[in-house]
């Protein structure tokens, strides 16, 4: 009897306990629950980051030298310009003239430039700078001029430290022009080379991308970009 009563207990016991994969099978199921949740989570930051925050750009060209080279890696950020857009962001001033900028071309489709920029169109709800009121322009714009290779904006000369230290020849018969509010005036500091507003015009607010900040590539040339 007494052997009868050990052998059910052992029976009994074998039963309670699961079976041996059950336990490892469970837990690799866990790991990679957590691994899915911890790539989409990985993905839905790096979109947000790329598409409102920062984003890298290849220089194509030489239309920036010497500020920038041909093949280098700027970091661009977008930020600041995003938010700018809203009224309650509205006093933010994301760019400025001189902010080397990234943005899309209106007419060439998946097409980015790289320029600097040398005016950009008053507020609307500004008044005229002192300079337009003392030259008589128009209320609620900027104007451009180039006489001699040296561009003027509201009769001010532009003092452009960046550009390359042997002169460059510049078409005068340019016409002058006037920017209303939302609009940016950009040039390549590359000017004898440079496609930019001199050929497509002012650009929109809308088609800016953001303002450059870094070069990180090559490692050798990594620095601030101003």
């Amino acid at each position: 009897m007494m052997s009868e009563s050990n052998e059910d207990n052992g029976i009994e016991g074998l039963a309670k306990n699961p079976p041996p994969s059950a336990a490892p099978s469970q837990e690799i199921k866990r790991e990679a629950i957590e691994f899915i949740k911890m790539v989409v989570w990985f993905l839905i930051a790096f979109f947000v980051v790329k598409t409102y925050v920062v984003e890298g750009y290849e220089v194509q060209g030489p239309s920036m030298n010497p500020t920038l080279n041909d093949r280098e890696r700027i970091l661009v950020f977008k930020l600041p310009h995003i938010l700018s857009q809203f009224r309650i962001f509205s006093g933010i001033e994301a760019l400025k003239e001189g902010d080397i900028v990234v943005f899309d071309s209106r007419n060439e489709p998946n097409k980015r430039y790289v320029k600097r920029i040398i005016a950009r169109g008053p507020k609307s709800s500004t008044s005229k700078t002192a300079s337009a009121q003392a030259h008589n322009f128009p209320e609620e714009t900027v104007h451009v001029r180039f006489d001699m290779g040296t561009v003027y904006v509201n009769n001010r000369r532009l003092h452009e430290s960046y550009l390359p230290s042997a002169p460059q020849p510049c078409d005068d018969r340019m016409p002058d022009v006037s920017l209303s509010p939302g609009t940016y005036y950009v040039l390549g500091d590359n000017r004898v080379v440079s496609k930019d507003s001199r050929s497509f015009g002012p650009i929109d607010d809308a088609c800016l991308v953001g303002k450059a900040v870094l070069c990180f590539w090559p490692p050798g040339k990594i620095r601030f970009l101003r």
